[in-house]
């Protein structure tokens, strides 16, 4: 059990430091800002572009998932928008808890394939699916039950497999890098939705998953043992209502944090200490994700409950 939570004032609210062990990671540094904050693409927000995920490439551009248009697109290094991917909407409506189909996380292989997540309920389109360079055609390559809603995807290199949220289910789950039979990875009760989304984000970092859950407002660090198996999860962060997706910045245990329901990108320290960086001041309208690649950071504008005007922008990490 870890100790009682202290509670930090906040730019926008208060967040409960969680008490715990050293920081797996020493910080080299902290971060103490963001610099050259600027929209790369605008989306059409009339057409369901609400990006969900981000996914960088290699020339500094990066693959967006759009969720209600049920679109994968590339936003190049000069921030023109190319659609790589438009899934066909099921015959019914029955994806868990938000009933329309939608496009999810989406992620990128170094030889430029593209993955990503179909969460469409009934009709065999759910799960993960792949689109090799070259191709226009998507391929479903791990399917997953119609009662799940893939959320974030994730490639384990070292483990040679996919990691997979599933939000309403309040779980992780993993199947083969090559595609194939998907299977429960942890059901830790540490990721379980209250009334909408549970399990959500997910990092590896430090020989661990760590998983956001929306409706707890938490970060978890689920240990991954030497078979790849996971352990018990222990709340890292929590007083987070809202949080979406998440990225370490390279700093030791320290994150960046995408909340949704407040359209903020905060900092959270080693010891769960937050700092707001971003806010609807800046622009942002339920922010949905966030990646950092070296001292750039990639963050996703929704627009889904609040505002009319889904981007992505990038910013450069300011620190030592």
């Amino acid at each position: 059990m870890l100790g009682a939570a202290v509670v930090v004032a906040a730019t926008l609210g208060a967040v409960a430091c969680v008490p715990g062990p050293p920081p797996l990671t020493p910080p080299s540094s902290e971060l103490t800002g963001l610099a050259n904050v600027r929209v790369l693409a605008s989306f059409d927000r009339s057409a369901g572009q609400n990006a969900e995920s981000v996914a960088p490439d290699a020339d500094g551009g990066a693959i967006v998932g759009m969720v209600r248009a049920r679109q994968v697109v590339r936003v190049g290094a000069d921030g023109g928008i190319e659609v790589l991917v438009a899934m066909p909407a099921p015959a019914s409506r029955t994806t868990p808890v938000v009933e329309t189909a939608q496009v999810t996380g989406v992620a990128r292989d170094a030889d430029g394939t593209v993955f990503f997540l179909y969460a469409a309920g009934q009709g065999g389109l759910t799960g993960i699916w792949r689109l090799v360079p070259g191709s226009t055609e998507p391929e479903l390559i791990v399917p997953m039950p119609a009662d799940t809603f893939p959320n974030a995807l994730l490639i384990d290199g070292p483990g040679d497999r996919f990691l997979v949220t599933d939000s309403t289910g309040g779980r992780v789950w993993e199947a083969p890098r090559v595609g194939g039979r998907a299977s429960v990875w942890s059901a830790d009760p540490a990721l379980a939705p209250s009334r909408f989304f549970g399990a959500n984000g997910l990092k590896l970092h430090a020989g661990a998953a760590w998983v956001s859950n929306y409706d707890a407002g938490t970060i978890v660090r689920i240990p991954l043992t030497q078979t790849g198996a996971s352990e018990a999860g222990v709340v890292r962060a929590a007083g987070l209502p809202g949080v979406d997706d998440f990225d370490f910045t390279g700093r030791g245990d320290e994150i960046l944090a995408a909340i949704n329901d407040t359209s903020e990108l905060v900092r959270i320290g080693a010891h769960g200490s937050r700092r707001t960086l971003l806010d609807g001041r800046d622009g942002l309208q339920g922010t949905t994700a966030v990646v950092v690649r070296g001292e750039m950071a990639f963050i996703t504008n929704g627009a889904l409950r609040a505002g009319d005007r889904p981007a992505l922008r990038i910013a450069h990490l300011v620190g030592g």
